[in-house]
């Protein structure tokens, strides 16, 4: 698990195809690795990758074609930016929410302007994941933790901050630009748990959360 505040930018060093997956060289910049050892986790751009060598100045990872296939990694190259996080451990600061590192779909950023002192972002999500982002809870963008500020149908919008523009990729996100998206992962629970019985069926009968389910679980009248 990680928190979405991102430690340092790190860059890709080398990427490598093996067949339908492939090998990557981050270099992680100012990236204490310290403390990590082989088999642990670091999130790329929001993306939990587990470090298979440690060469002194970054980790390789493994990337596996369903992770190339639902997440932007494949389409960086060499000299890319990317956001970096190592794992959480039971005494990190939760500064932001938690981030599970598994890249819910590919979102499209809409507009960019200036906001006062911060940049004001609209972004649209696939449709599907619509109905996990809400007013004021938060999301991942390319491992950032936010805030989404309002929400009309599948775009939502962003301030973000100086500081979080100087020390991440965000820096670099215009209209047109692709990013890596992860919802609340307890949206994600509450929708499964809701589905009660139904959860256990290979297609739920009314095709995940709808307002029929919500009125069932006595959250509308």
């Amino acid at each position: 698990m990680f928190t979405g505040i991102i430690e340092a930018v790190g860059t890709i060093a080398a990427m490598q195809p093996k067949g339908e997956d492939m090998r990557l060289r981050i270099r992680s910049g100012a990236l204490d690795l310290g403390d990590v050892k082989l088999g642990d986790s670091i999130a790329v751009n929001g993306v939990c990758l587990t470090a298979t060598e440690l060469p002194g100045d970054g980790f390789w990872a493994d990337v596996s074609g369903e992770t190339l296939r639902h997440t932007l990694l494949g389409k960086l190259k060499p000299g890319s930016r990317v956001n970096l996080e190592k794992a959480l451990t039971p005494t990190t600061r939760l500064g932001g929410h938690l981030v599970s590192g598994h890249v819910d779909g590919i979102g499209e950023c809409l507009e960019r302007r200036n906001d006062g002192r911060s940049i004001f972002f609209r972004i649209a999500a696939p449709k599907g994941l619509a109905k996990y982002i809400a007013h004021k809870g938060s999301i991942t963008v390319n491992g950032v933790s936010l805030t989404v500020n309002a929400v009309e149908g599948n775009v939502f919008s962003l301030n973000i901050v100086p500081h979080t523009l100087q020390e991440t990729t965000l820096d670099a996100l215009a209209s047109g630009v692709q990013v890596n998206l992860e919802v609340d992962v307890l949206a994600r629970y509450l929708e499964r748990l809701m589905l009660g019985e139904q959860a256990a069926e290979s297609a739920p009968q009314d095709g995940g959360l709808t307002l029929g389910l919500l009125a069932r679980s006595g959250f509308m009248r």
